[in-house]
Parts: structure tokens; C-alpha cells; sequence
């Protein structure tokens, strides 16, 4: 025999338990690897992390040279979670060819990857933008100058001149458009590149700093919080 008032409390029960699960946060499902092609046909090796939300922003997220995409993997989760869809790409190689030119053309990958985006009906394709450390910060200035349609872009432990790949020009052409420049105090070239990009920019350049002896991915590494402030600043720019 059931003791009087036991269905209320079950009743109750469920009710606070279905309270506390309403409560959890919604987290976007595990990314998954993926491929697409240049416009010249090559194969580009990538991983995506989607958004929940539908049609959400997006960002092409570009490792610095020798690593590979999988260093984005943690951060593009973080991207999808606050309802950005994160693409991260591997580069053409793990060694930068001799002729300046050829690296540049490198950033061909990641107009590929932007057009990718566009053809997914899952994805604003007016609210793109792009994130790069060291190599892939000059390759994601490159890409976002040939490109009007990237809506912002963030630049980690830039140079200005990376083997050829110079960005003072690329980094005019951007605009009016917004530019998040990342570098340590102890990583010298690349804080006086950040320097120079944003002095008399012509759109806003927003600088953060770092005390950590670190450049590149290494630095997003090893200070986690890097990759907290890249996501709220393009949910700002995104509008994501």
C-alpha cells in the first residue's frame, strides 16, 4: 500500500528535476572532420563545429604553419557553443615554399573555406568572418582584403611581413571593417606589428595584450582566456 502524500512528492520531484534540466546550458554537438575544394580543385582538409542556432554566424578559424587544424579543435567547440559555427582548415603544407608569392597564394584555402560556409543553408552567409595565428593571421588579412563580404576578422601574433606575405596593404583594404589584433609584450615582433596595423587604421582596430612569452597558437594555449575574448568579440562583430 502506498503511504498517503507519496505521489505528491514524486510529482514534486519530477517537476524540480525537469526545472534543473530546462536550467542547462545547450551545447552544440561534437564537430566532425570534413573536405572541400579551391576554385582550382585541391582538396582541403578541415573540421567543423556547428551552432545549434540555425542560420547562425561563422568563422574560419587557420592554424599558424606546421600545425595542424586539429589546435583549433577546443576553441571552434567554444565558437559553436556560443552559437558560432567554427571551421578549422589546414594549411597547404607544413613547410612555406620559397617563392613569397606561392605562400601567399595560400590564403586561396581559406576563400575556399569561406565559399564552402556561403553554400550551407545552416550559415549567414553575410556574417562570416575569419581568425589566424602567426602565418594564418597574414593568410586571414589576405583572404579578408580580396574578400569585402568577410565581416571581420582577428589577427593573432601577426607580422608584418611573415616570408613575404606583407599585410600593411591588405590590412588598408579591409576598411571600415573590424580588426581584433592579438600579440604578447614579450613577443616583440609581432607587438610592433600590432602596433603599426592599428595606427591610423581606417575602421576599428581593437589591440589586447598579453604578458605571456608565448606567439601563435602557443599563446592561445597558454592563456585559455585568449580564446574566451576572440569568441565574445566576434559575437559582437558576427552578431552571433
Amino acid at each position: 500500500m502506498k503511504r498517503p502524500g507519496c505521489w505528491r512528492f514524486a510529482f514534486c520531484w519530477a517537476l524540480a528535476l525537469a526545472a534543473v534540466l530546462a536550467a542547462l546550458p545547450v551545447y552544440a554537438a561534437p564537430g566532425r572532420p570534413i573536405s572541400f575544394r579551391t576554385a582550382d580543385g585541391r582538396t582541403v582538409n578541415a573540421y567543423i563545429a556547428e551552432a545549434d542556432v540555425k542560420p547562425s554566424a561563422a568563422v574560419v578559424l587557420v592554424p599558424m604553419l606546421g600545425r595542424p587544424k586539429e589546435d583549433w579543435q577546443a576553441a571552434a567547440q567554444r565558437f559553436a557553443d556560443a552559437g558560432i559555427t567554427a571551421l578549422a582548415m589546414d594549411l597547404p603544407g607544413q613547410y612555406a615554399p620559397a617563392d613569397a608569392k606561392e605562400l601567399t597564394g595560400w590564403s586561396r584555402e581559406i576563400t575556399a573555406g569561406i565559399a564552402y560556409l556561403r553554400t550551407r543553408g545552416d550559415v549567414r552567409p553575410e556574417a562570416i568572418g575569419i581568425a589566424g595565428t602567426s602565418l594564418g593571421a597574414n593568410l586571414a588579412a589576405v583572404a579578408a582584403a580580396a574578400d569585402p563580404a568577410v565581416r571581420a576578422i582577428a589577427l593573432v601574433s601577426p607580422s608584418l611581413d611573415y616570408r613575404g606575405v606583407r599585410i600593411e596593404g591588405a590590412m588598408r583594404q579591409l576598411g571600415a571593417r573590424p580588426a581584433l589584433l592579438v600579440a604578447s609584450l614579450r613577443d616583440p615582433y609581432a607587438a610592433r606589428s600590432v602596433r603599426t596595423l592599428a595606427e591610423g587604421a581606417p575602421g576599428p582596430r581593437e589591440m589586447q595584450w598579453s604578458e605571456t612569452p608565448a606567439h601563435g597558437m602557443m599563446l592561445l594555449s597558454r592563456e585559455p582566456d585568449l580564446v574566451r575574448i576572440l569568441v565574445e568579440w566576434f559575437q559582437r562583430t558576427l552578431g552571433g
